[in-house]
């Protein structure tokens, strides 16, 4: 039975204010909800939570603080209560967030969050997922760099085609072209934690190597053969450079798998999505290429060390730590979406921001998904339980983000090697 969200006191809690993520995104909401909106800030410590709302100015001047704990589930309760939304920063999730997921499906309440980590999204779908459904919430992960971009745009994508008369999605491809920007102690943590739980429990390892594996109901997914989404080291010849690995993909193709899953396999039997990034087209790019690869293995395989772990705990970011406001001013991304359709259709869709996409993107992306669930909620799909940011939010969310300044612009393609500008 769906819950009355007009008893809510309040329209979003920003669970983690005080962290590194959460001080940027309460930064966004204090900058950009329109007046009226009934804002929290949640965390464990009322004066960090007074020190950050002092930084926010007079919007967020009469902002309620609340006391909560992720290791307390009574305080996690109550806070589902007051509010529409739950927005968390709280990670690693696989940690800390399969309690707050709970309370929030058991009250009714929305909930986005920031994770990338496949066993905890796995854990919501089996133990979050009904209890949400019949309350009416909306479960929603992956709301920031992890995975708006890749969700959103598939979704335009086959929007397009769809409008077009284009048949189904096939072949569906994402090319990181450009990007810059730091890296975070939260996200070395959540690392921290995958790593540890997979050799705590080494069952995860087969879960992480399923394309499939947040699938709600795996015997339905189409049988395409083996899927990798570990893209190699190779020439892109519609675009004219080296392509490799990108680091994301292990999640963000299995989120854009989720939301095929979770529309009704929409977007075609014979969907096939993988994603990787772009080195250059000089003599150098390939070399480019297997450092980067090369670092991230070997980072993974410091992380599942304990003597190695020791020695990166001592030079890596520290939770709560991240770039500069200069470096993540400084930061960008471009993403080429591009998909061959049933009928032989290309498309392409371009999704881009001059900030940083780890934090600065991150923000606005948390942050106008968390006005889209508690304010446009009249607009958004019809579906509850735990969902993805198409399935979720779909075009309004869309929407929302081209006024905030992001590119997120589709098209049919033109001949090989002229994506769209």
């Amino acid at each position: 039975m769906a819950v009355d969200r007009h008893d809510h006191e309040l329209d979003i809690v920003l669970f983690g204010a005080s962290g590194f993520v959460g001080r940027l995104v309460a930064g966004y909401l204090a900058e950009h909800a329109p007046e009226g909106a009934r804002i929290a800030l949640a965390g464990r410590s009322m004066a960090r939570l007074s020190d950050v709302r002092g930084r926010l100015g007079a919007t967020a001047a009469d902002w309620p603080l609340l006391l909560a704990d992720s290791g307390d589930e009574a305080s996690l309760r109550a806070m589902a209560a007051a509010t529409s939304l739950v927005v968390t920063t709280v990670g690693p999730y696989l940690r800390y967030g399969l309690p707050l997921a709970q309370a929030c499906a058991q009250a009714g309440t929305d909930y986005a969050d920031l994770t990338g980590e496949v066993p905890f999204v796995r854990d919501c779908l089996d133990h979050v997922s009904e209890t949400a459904t019949r309350t009416g919430a909306k479960i929603v992960h992956s709301c920031g760099f992890d995975s708006i971009p890749s969700d959103l745009g598939v979704l335009l994508l086959f929007e397009q085609a769809q409008r077009d008369g284009e048949g189904n999605l096939e072949n569906t491809s994402l090319v990181v072209t450009s990007m810059k920007g730091g890296l975070s102690g939260g996200t070395i943590d959540s690392m921290r934690a995958l790593t540890e739980a997979v050799a705590a429990d080494h069952s995860l390892q087969s879960l992480l190597a399923d394309a499939y594996s947040l699938s709600p109901d795996r015997s339905k997914e189409p049988d395409l053969g083996a899927q990798s989404d570990i893209v190699r080291l190779h020439r892109d010849s519609d675009l004219g450079v080296w392509v490799g690995p990108f680091v994301m993909a292990p999640y963000n193709t299995r989120v854009v798998r989720l939301s095929n899953a979770l529309s009704g396999w929409a977007y075609g039997p014979r969907f096939r999505y993988s994603e990787s990034m772009a080195f250059g087209a000089g003599p150098t790019a390939p070399l480019r290429a297997v450092a980067v690869g090369a670092a991230a293995a070997g980072a993974v395989a410091g992380m599942s060390l304990r003597p190695t772990r020791a020695v990166l705990d001592r030079v890596l970011p520290s939770p709560g730590e991240g770039p500069t406001e200069k470096s993540r001013l400084a930061g960008h991304f471009r993403i080429l979406v591009r998909t061959r359709t049933s009928t032989g259709a290309r498309y392409h869709c371009v999704v881009a921001a001059s900030a940083d996409p780890g934090y600065q993107g991150t923000s606005v992306m948390l942050g106008e998904s968390a006005l889209c669930l508690a304010l446009d909620r009249d607009r958004l799909p019809d579906r509850s339980g735990v969902l993805t940011p198409a399935t979720a939010m779909g075009d309004v969310l869309v929407d929302r983000l081209r006024r905030a300044g992001l590119t997120l612009k589709v098209g049919r393609a033109g001949p090989p090697g002229r994506p769209l500008d």
